[in-house]
């Protein structure tokens, strides 16, 4: 367990954590591949966007744009279809209507009245703004792949994140659903984490790889945190 109050800034993954992204890259997936006779099961269409979107952030950078353009071209070349030019920017069009989760608004403006609010994402800066939007806060800063040209779990996306905010380490907690894309890594950088455990009746992976670690703390969603933040824990 670990007590709140002494830090003084939350760190947060975006996509996954306060966005729902699964339904938004499955609201595009799914009825772009049955058009092209491919009818795959969410879980699979996951778990190959997954292995896609992994492979593409670690070679050469390049805009999240172009990733998930490329993501749909993979997903055409497996299964044997040429996407047209709106398929290949559907998903990334698709990103300024993807919806908070529902405890979202309501945990970050609880914690905004405590705590500095920081957004860590793999995401550009134009896109993110679609999504700030939804989001309802003010947010002290916000550190997108675009600015540290990579892709968490990259260490630099973490220390351009933490040299930005300046405060000691023991001051930041970082909160993400990705034990992949954010808590190893934050982890190994001697950061706090909480694991934003969104996917504990589904299957474990999702959209992004299995991986193991250990947080400083569990939580099944945002609200859950919001409460410990409070005077009075319910």
């Amino acid at each position: 367990m670990i007590e709140l109050n002494q830090y003084k800034t939350l760190t947060f993954d975006c996509y996954g954590t306060l966005i729902d992204w699964e339904n938004g890259i499955l609201g595009v997936l799914k009825p772009l591949l049955l058009v092209h006779d491919t009818n795959l099961d969410d879980k699979e269409i996951l778990k190959i966007f997954a292995e896609f979107e992994a492979e593409l952030e670690t070679g050469e950078y390049l805009k999240y744009r172009e990733v998930l353009n490329r993501v749909v071209q993979k997903f055409g070349e497996r299964f044997g279809f040429e996407p047209t030019t709106d398929e290949l920017n559907s998903l990334a069009d698709s990103i300024q209507y993807w919806l908070p989760f529902p405890d979202t608004v309501e945990a970050l403006r609880a914690l905004s009245q405590k705590f500095k609010l920081v957004i860590i994402s793999n995401i550009d800066d134009d896109l993110f703004a679609f999504s700030a939007k939804h989001l309802q806060v003010e947010f002290d800063q916000i550190i997108t792949a675009e600015q540290a040209k990579s892709y968490k779990p990259s260490l630099n996306n973490f220390r351009l994140a933490i040299q930005r905010i300046n405060l000691p380490l023991e001051q930041i907690l970082h909160i993400a659903a990705s034990v992949y894309h954010d808590i190893v890594t934050a982890k190994s950088l001697g950061l706090s984490t909480v694991w934003v455990n969104r996917r504990a009746d589904k299957n474990k992976t999702g959209a992004t790889y299995p991986q193991i670690s250990q947080p400083n703390l569990e939580v099944l969603d945002l609200k859950t945190l919001a409460a410990m933040s409070s005077p009075n824990p319910q």
